[in-house]
């Protein structure tokens, strides 16, 4: 093994094959060979390059803001899923999605980062806001409809790292919120007109 290791220190990858079949042949081993070669080789570029490059182009800033929007979102839709009751919590979770959208901006890249993970976050939370007190007041639990909006925030975390889907997010979830807010008032209209007679 150690002939493997003082390979990749070479500066060619010729070499590092060569040391490789020569520590194949002396151990004798030739079904796991194909495997620990590709390993080899992605150690030596690394080591090469200095960092791994498996999309074979940058990823821009754009693509880190998405990101960051879309992560921020789903920690808005995840406090708004815990917090969501009152005005006053919903307020609550709207600053502390903000601050965990920010946190994440930061965590992950700069400025631009944190500005769209704190306004994922808020927008997040609005929008998850409007569904949860739509289901507590329709007769929900409070646990079941908090275990159904922490799945939705593990899955709109998970979309997030797709490029551009963070900015589908942070537009898609306010505009599902004023879309439902929007039919509970077409709704219960006939209703409210019978009850003031």
């Amino acid at each position: 093994m150690s002939s493997i290791f003082g390979a990749l220190q070479r500066p060619s990858i010729r070499s590092t094959m060569r040391a490789f079949h020569e520590d194949e042949r002396r151990c004798g081993r030739h079904s796991e060979t194909l495997g620990e070669l590709r390993l080899l080789l992605d150690v030596h570029t690394l080591l090469q390059t200095g960092r791994a490059n498996y999309t074979r182009s940058r990823m821009g800033s754009w693509y880190w803001i998405g990101v960051c929007a879309g992560l921020g979102v789903a920690a808005g839709v995840l406090l708004a899923g815990f917090l969501t009751g009152t005005r006053a919590a919903v307020t609550a979770a709207v600053v502390l999605a903000a601050g965990a959208g920010v946190g994440i901006g930061f965590a992950l890249g700069q400025w631009g980062e944190a500005v769209g993970g704190g306004v994922g976050g808020a927008l997040g939370s609005i929008g998850a806001a409007q569904l949860v007190s739509g289901t507590l007041r329709r007769g929900g639990s409070r646990f079941g409809t908090a275990i159904f909006i922490a799945v939705a925030a593990v899955v709109l975390a998970a979309v997030a790292w797709i490029p551009i889907a963070g900015y589908l997010e942070a537009t898609f979830v306010p505009a599902l919120a004023g879309r439902l807010r929007g039919r509970a008032g077409e709704r219960y209209a006939g209703l409210r007109s019978l009850a003031k007679d």
